[in-house]
């Protein structure tokens, strides 16, 4: 089981604290989409709305965030090192943000803003909590990378094993995409076969072989795949239609060297998609039906 550290470090900071968490986990978790800042009158009147490039008016500027940008967009690709803040896909410019606490973010204008990102799941209990941020200081003080084991490693391992059922053993990585590479690798070498099953609009990061179909994670240029990728690095990645067991049952009649199905169990990189109950438990009766594995 790899994921992303990123994610779970929290974890440590918080394990005095009682929460109920109901997590979708992929090989890593990655919940990235376009910013779903919103102010608080922004919210008022578009309270559907879960992406938007913020507009001038009379109570909000955006002058220093544009600035930024501005200069972002001549130092950096999109002017962002984060494909989907890039705002190509959807139009307007990126808020540029100062600061955070709470439920609250500011941006380099000053504007006030409720967030509902969280940072893409790891602030769950707010942003800048008085308890973590002693946590932190705390652990900082000892230093900040080892390049060696430490002890919080084991902790963090047996945290993250003991809130989900089907973890047995953990391999800690920097990225999700880095997280989902290994995972590629694993059930490649673990089945003996090379492809794959993914779902169109679901994003596993950025390795060559998942940049097909793949939601608002490569969405820098407004491209559905990413320029760049060899056609042969993709050959073996076959797209279904997400909440459509057909289209997968379809694709095994005609492949008998599927390695793995993998997806985002409630998609979150091409707007928000509910699964199907019957379309999750079908995948797990076709996996077992067909020799592959199931990634999540």
């Amino acid at each position: 089981f790899f994921l992303n550290i990123n994610i779970f470090c929290i974890f440590r900071l918080v394990r005095d604290y009682t929460i109920t968490m109901n997590f979708a986990f992929a090989s890593a978790i990655l919940v990235g989409s376009a910013t779903a800042f919103s102010s608080p009158s922004f919210v008022a009147r578009n309270s559907a709305l879960s992406m938007s490039a913020a507009t001038e008016s009379e109570l909000y500027t955006f002058e220093k965030s544009k600035e930024i940008f501005a200069e972002a967009k001549t130092l950096m690709p999109g002017g962002v090192s984060s494909p989907v803040r890039a705002f190509k896909s959807v139009g307007g410019d990126p808020v540029v943000f100062d600061r955070v606490k709470g439920a609250y973010a500011w941006d380099v204008d000053e504007n006030k803003y409720i967030d509902y990102v969280g940072t893409w799941g790891p602030a769950i209990i707010g942003h800048a909590d008085d308890v973590v941020l002693a946590a932190v200081a705390k652990t900082m003080a000892k230093g900040t990378s080892f390049g060696a084991p430490c002890p919080l490693e084991n902790e963090l391992a047996k945290m993250v094993i003991d809130a989900v059922p089907s973890v047995e053993m953990v391999r800690f990585t920097n990225s999700g995409t880095e997280a989902c590479m290994g995972m590629i690798r694993l059930v490649r070498a673990f089945t003996n076969r090379e492809k794959i099953i993914k779902f169109e609009g679901c994003y596993h990061g950025h390795a060559d072989s998942f940049l097909v179909q793949a939601g608002s994670g490569v969405a820098t240029l407004g491209l559905p795949d990413s320029p760049g990728v060899p056609s042969g690095a993709t050959k073996s990645t076959l797209c279904a239609e997400y909440n459509n067991l057909e289209s997968v049952k379809a694709i095994f009649e005609e492949n008998d060297d599927i390695s793995a199905i993998i997806l985002e169990p409630v998609v979150g990189n091409s707007g928000f998609i509910k699964p199907d109950q019957d379309f999750l438990e079908g995948l797990r009766k076709l996996a077992d039906d067909n020799g592959s594995l199931l990634v999540f």
